[in-house]
């Protein structure tokens, strides 16, 4: 947190001029915590997780205990048709059942006959059950034991999300510091030419020179004039692409100022900053992929969602039985001898709608667990191919670096040799164009290593520490 504090800090004082301003180094780890941490996007991850968490709450509701309260009256000319209470208190518990307790109290000059019960009231408790349909499996145990299983994905989901979040700023870091090695080589060469024209220039003017030898001079400093301003600009705007990821705390963006320079030894622990040190694809546990864990959880939903429509190929039957008294108080007045009963029939003869439903949740089942197999097979084929391309790179890095190296010796040696008058200044600017040609080069090799191991990074979707 303290990094993340500095960082913050160092992004603040817009106020003062960059001239003014000691150079600071933002590395990558420090970069990619400071994202994780209050980029909105990620703070928006984290709603996936609460809105299943409130579908969880909101399944678990189905089970919730209810009194429900039913009064009824009627009154015409001055004469009470009837006045109906019906009172009741519902448990419904997980396989099917709910048990219930009743109370009513009706009466009136009309009231129908079957309404009738005693002047105290008549009291009920009893249960009711579905025997066949929906004993053990119906829509609100499909439903809660589908939003255990959302929040278990979300969680996954949210990691899927975040890893993308700080592989899209990871790309935008790598960006800004492949323009910021570019404008310093620019930079480098730029006084090389300006010393080169003076020196010209100067020996023109004494006699040793001819006339054109300046004008060559000068159209290279031109030249290198021109490349600066255009590596300038990209570096700039790569400057703002790298401030949409950052953010303070109030969801307020931040511009980062221009004292601040990324970190030319990214190479030594963009592994650390990844987690991906010890990355080994030999001992990688795909099932542990999030991607791979959230395939699995909605396969777990959709075997639920199977189960429930079989279960509705059965015949509805319901029964409901019901205690009657109306004296509560005494235990023994609740008896066999007085009851309510009933028996709930249904079965359609064709079942079309019910069969259509089991038909279609097959086939999401099927469909995902063939999107599970081939993302298993995706996942691991692009690991296997970012590590031969890491290999790549780091052997095409060590090549350049040679190359670069040689292309470094012979300039100097050309440069030797023309201010002791062997030489002339095509040469030396041949030699100089060609070293340029290849440290960008280099810079772009470097580049793309750093965008292979963030492709690795997303791909084996490699979480980060706080």
């Amino acid at each position: 947190m303290k990094k993340y504090i500095l960082v913050l800090f160092l992004l603040m004082f817009a106020d003062l001029s960059s001239q003014e301003k000691v150079e600071s180094v933002m590395i990558l780890s420090e970069y990619l915590g400071y994202v994780k941490t209050y980029h909105p996007i990620v703070k928006q991850a984290n709603l996936i997780i609460n809105n299943s968490e409130a579908k969880l709450l909101k399944a678990r509701g189905a089970f919730d205990p209810k009194i429900e309260i039913d009064f009824d009256k009627k009154e015409f000319k001055n004469k009470e048709y009837y006045n109906k209470l019906n009172g009741a208190f519902k448990i419904p518990v997980y396989y099917g059942l709910e048990f219930k307790a009743n109370f009513e109290n009706n009466d009136g000059l009309y009231l129908n006959l079957e309404s009738t019960n005693p002047k105290d009231g008549l009291y009920a408790a009893g249960v009711s059950a579905s025997l066949l349909k929906g004993l053990f499996i119906n829509k609100r145990m499909a439903a809660l034991k589908q939003a255990k299983l959302f929040v278990n994905k979300a969680k996954e989901d949210q990691e899927l999300l975040v890893n993308e979040i700080l592989y899209n700023a990871s790309l935008s870091y790598f960006n800004w510091l492949k323009t910021y090695n570019e404008k310093k080589v620019y930079e480098d060469f730029l006084n090389n030419a300006q010393i080169r024209f003076k020196g010209t220039k100067k020996a023109f003017l004494e006699g040793d020179k001819p006339a054109i030898d300046t004008l060559e001079a000068r159209i290279t400093l031109n030249n290198r004039k021109l490349n600066l301003e255009k590596a300038r600009i990209k570096l700039v705007k790569a400057s703002l692409g790298l401030s949409n990821f950052l953010w303070l705390t109030n969801n307020t963006p931040v511009e980062l100022q221009a004292h601040i320079i990324p970190d030319v030894k990214t190479y030594k622990n963009i592994d650390v900053a990844f987690n991906i040190a010890l990355f080994n694809n030999t001992y990688f546990d795909m099932n542990n992929h999030p991607k791979i864990k959230s395939l699995e959880f909605k396969i777990q939903s959709l075997v639920i969602d199977r189960k429930l429509k079989t279960n509705n190929l059965l015949p509805k039957l319901d029964v409901e039985y019901n205690f009657l008294s109306q004296a509560p108080r005494q235990v023994n007045s609740f008896n066999i001898d007085n009851y309510k009963a009933g028996i709930n029939f249904k079965l359609p003869l064709f079942l079309r709608k019910e069969r259509g439903d089991f038909k279609l949740s097959k086939i999401k089942l099927q469909e995902a667990t063939y999107e599970n197999e081939v993302a298993k097979i995706t996942i691991k084929n692009k690991l296997k191919a970012l590590q031969q391309e890491l290999s790549s790179f780091s052997l095409q890095s060590n090549y350049i670096s040679n190359i670069v190296s040689d292309y470094n010796i012979l300039l100097k040696a050309e440069e030797r040799k023309f201010f002791l008058g062997e030489s002339s200044l095509f040469l030396v600017n041949y030699r100089e164009s060609k070293l340029i040609e290849t440290k960008l080069k280099a810079i772009i090799i470097e580049n793309s290593l750093f965008k292979s191991k963030a492709n690795l990074f997303k791909a084996a979707a490699i979480i980060i520490a706080e």
